[in-house]
């Protein structure tokens, strides 16, 4: 049966998750706790689109969408940090709104189980190495990461902080590098136990998982914020294996 003269055939677009993500110096994602995020996106294939916010932007952003909060200060006060993500698949009416980047990897991982970053019996392991990557491993990567981060962001970002701390000049700033190398020669001499009966290059032993998402994390943060004064050294340390954990996360690092 042909329809009426001018009525036209409505056909819904499948839904679509949004991922909140902080604006940079370029329409690349940068920041190392929201690409843990999209990295999971990415490897369980699921369809979204970024959203990008200044950081002078982000409370009112997160309350106006009626996110929850990330956090909570000691004094009770309400912390909105990025990332975010809204996910209408299940009920586009009501969509899902999830904080904080541990939750937002659980949620992704209990509501499309197909492609697991947490391989059966790997969640707590992997919960302790993710914590160990953004509590320990990070902290001498901050006092240069953090001021070249500040000057890349975009103006209004920039002044929504206090004035980041200097970047360490010459030889002080070497010696800030040979602490970090000390955090890769660490976990390099880590992940090579996984060389007999693994690759010796990701954390789960053969496959990529959520582990190794969180370390590849930081190595975009420095590749995007550092090109030359980070990560042309540190793909080269410990024999290029920085490069080779690059190379096996390459294939989920597109950028929508």
């Amino acid at each position: 049966m042909s329809r009426p003269h001018g009525q036209s055939r409505t056909i819904s677009s499948p839904p679509i998750i949004l991922l909140y993500d902080a604006a940079g110096p370029t329409p690349q994602p940068w920041a190392p706790n929201i690409w843990r995020v999209r990295f999971i996106l990415n490897y369980k294939r699921l369809r979204y689109r970024t959203v990008w916010v200044e950081f002078p932007d982000v409370e009112a952003t997160i309350r106006s969408i009626g996110a929850p909060h990330s956090s909570t200060r000691s004094d009770g006060r309400r912390i909105y940090t990025l990332p975010v993500i809204v996910d209408p698949t299940r009920n586009p009416a009501a969509p899902e709104m999830i904080s904080n980047t541990n939750t937002i990897a659980e949620f992704l991982e209990y509501s499309y189980p197909a492609r697991p970053v947490f391989p059966p019996g790997s969640r707590a392991l992997q919960t302790l190495y993710v914590h160990y990557i953004q509590e320990i491993f990070v902290k001498p990567l901050l006092p240069i990461m953090v001021p070249l981060s500040h000057q890349r962001l975009p103006e209004r970002s920039q002044s929504h902080f206090q004035a980041a701390s200097a970047l360490p000049p010459g030889p002080q700033r070497e010696a800030a590098w040979a602490a970090v190398k000390e955090q890769f020669d660490f976990l390099s001499m880590i992940l090579s136990k996984n060389s007999g009966d693994g690759d010796g290059v990701v954390a789960m032993g053969r496959e990529v998982s959520y582990a190794d998402f969180a370390l590849c994390s930081v190595l975009i943060w420095i590749e995007r914020m550092a090109p030359h004064d980070g990560w042309s050294r540190v793909r080269g340390w410990n024999n290029g294996r920085w490069s080779r954990l690059w190379d096996r996360c390459k294939p989920y690092m597109d950028e929508y």
